[in-house]
């Protein structure tokens, strides 16, 4: 299989939603055409950033088919549709092949502390239920099950298994997980501070929450790291932690982060869906107006 299309930069999408707090497919559309046009590879829907757990199962069938179809055929979709339950995953796994998704990817279980035996039955089961590619989501600082290079490589003999987005903080993970699968898997990092740290380390592309904030930038990081030039990827990915201190120093980081969106791009993007906090547009201007200046240094 040719994985090129899971080589780059993945916007987390982040989900909006109308007054009534209902998913608002009109605005998401919009968004995935912005990031299209600004060189990012492509969108991984309903995930952390994306509420996905916070959304209906009937909510999260809706996001995929409108991600799917703003982003057309030449715009990588990766939908996220791990559940508490098997059973719940696979039902969004299968929606997510009929809609033409790219690829599914799912985390184990995120409120019961599960044997890795019972994680593998979790994930296995979910690949079989369909023919599409399937990347598995390492986030154990939410999960609390931490993904092992022997269970990664275990579970990449399967060839549905053509990935892993590893949000563990340690990039030494990087290197340990490359080992373990070879060259022909794609390891996507997760941790947005340390993209730079993590391709260097076995990383082939990058998923993140906050690149839908300004994703010039890690377009253009991407760009220096394939083109070897590391002091120029360093001191962009120090100019990005600023910014991605600025947003984690907010009530919430979705709130900040659709708000930066919303001043960027033109689109409200509302508030993320309680529990989270909302962010104000006057916390969220000297953020936005920062990013910008990075980003015009860039032309």
């Amino acid at each position: 299989m040719n994985l090129d299309k899971f080589r780059g930069v993945f916007c987390a999408l982040n989900a909006i939603y109308d007054k009534n707090d209902n998913i608002d497919t009109s605005k998401m559309k919009q968004l995935v055409k912005i990031y299209k046009s600004l060189g990012v590879k492509g969108v991984y829907a309903c995930g952390s950033t994306g509420e996905g757990f916070l959304l209906s199962t009937q909510e999260r069938k809706q996001v995929a088919a409108a991600v799917k179809e703003a982003a057309g055929d030449d715009f990588t979709v990766i939908v996220h549709i791990g559940c508490a339950s098997t059973k719940e995953s696979i039902e969004l796994a299968r929606h997510a092949e009929e809609i033409g998704a790219d690829a599914i990817s799912a985390v184990p279980c995120v409120y019961y502390h599960l044997p890795p035996s019972s994680v593998k039955m979790h994930w296995n089961s979910i690949i079989d239920a369909t023919n599409v590619p399937f990347i598995i989501y390492n986030i154990p600082q939410l999960t609390a099950f931490n993904l092992s290079p022997e269970m990664l490589a275990q579970m990449a003999e399967n060839p549905k298994v053509i990935g892993v987005k590893n949000s563990a903080e340690p990039v030494y993970l990087m290197e340990r997980y490359r080992q373990a699968v070879g060259d022909d898997f794609i390891i996507f990092n997760g941790s947005d501070e340390q993209f730079t740290g993590g391709r260097l380390m076995g990383a082939d592309a990058g998923i993140g929450g906050t690149y839908g904030c300004m994703p010039e930038l890690f377009v253009k990081l991407d760009e220096l790291i394939k083109e070897n030039k590391t002091e120029e990827a360093v001191a962009l990915q120090f100019k990005i932690n600023d910014c991605i201190f600025d947003l984690l120093s907010c009530a919430s980081l979705y709130g900040a982060a659709k708000q930066v969106m919303s001043i960027r791009f033109g689109i409200d993007c509302g508030q993320p869906r309680s529990p989270f906090l909302p962010v104000s547009y006057e916390e969220a201007k000297p953020i936005a107006d920062k990013i910008q200046r990075f980003v015009d240094e860039l032309k």
